[in-house]
């Protein structure tokens, strides 16, 4: 299965940590974060890496070059940063069956394992862990609601309700018919095309979502703060291991 990685992004809330480096070669325990992303994908079975790039590209492109542990990586260029949505279509003549997707600014130690496996069932269009957060911050993310099966009926980006706490995380996998979607998605209010909206518009056509429940846990770096607690929980992950 190939794995695309998002990893655009200028990681303005970053700063300085992104001044001069795009926020996938920010450091966390020692090592980039597109490294702990390839290398959970590669303990996943990725057989390419599609690296979407945008931001001083060239210090991604130069560290990993065409490899990572011997799995081929293929770069593409998002020249303008318009959304999730947007920088899918960038590889969709690179990719020709069902494929990992992973935000290239997230460090997880969660069950990817079970995402990728029910999307192996052939029985689901897509799937993506999902994660419940406090009410009171549910409207900052892209809102989910499932029905009895698991399957996603709803996906909401942002909503100023939330109908549940229950929101999406950076890691999905899909069948390629995720690209005419996110062709028909329009700008969202931040003038963004949002992943989400490509989302609903499977699910409204009668496509199958699967919603896996995250076990373990998941930091979105968006934030210094955030690179400090990641370093922090991979620390500990590393001692328990070794006890």
């Amino acid at each position: 299965m190939q794995a695309v990685v998002l990893a655009a992004g200028k990681g303005t809330r970053l700063r300085p940590l992104t001044d001069e480096k795009p926020k996938g070669m920010v450091e966390i325990d020692g090592k980039p974060i597109l490294s702990h992303c390839f290398e959970q994908l590669v303990e996943l079975g990725a057989e390419e890496f599609v690296v979407v790039v945008g931001y001083e590209k060239e210090k991604i492109i130069e560290h990993y070059g065409d490899a990572f542990k011997g799995v081929p990586i293929t770069y593409t260029h998002q020249r303008e940063q318009k959304g999730l949505a947007h920088a899918l279509l960038s590889v969709r003549e690179h990719v020709d069956d069902d494929f990992m997707l992973m935000l290239g600014d997230n460090i997880f130690n969660a069950n990817l394992k079970d995402v990728v496996r029910r999307q192996r069932e052939d029985r689901a269009d897509a799937a993506f862990l999902v994660e419940e957060v406090p009410w009171e911050e549910a409207s900052r993310y892209g809102v989910t609601d499932t029905n009895d099966y698991g399957e996603i009926t709803e996906v909401i980006e942002k909503p100023d309700e939330p109908p549940t706490n229950l929101v999406m995380t950076g890691f999905y996998t899909f069948t390629p018919a995720i690209f005419p979607a996110c062709e028909l998605v329009q700008p969202s209010n931040r003038g963004e095309y949002e992943i989400s909206e490509a989302i609903d518009l499977l699910i409204r056509s009668g496509r199958t979502i699967d919603a896996i429940k995250l076990e373990g846990w998941r930091i979105d770096v968006g934030y210094p703060e955030d690179r400090d607690e990641a370093e922090s929980r991979l620390q500990e992950a590393r001692e328990i291991e070794a006890e």
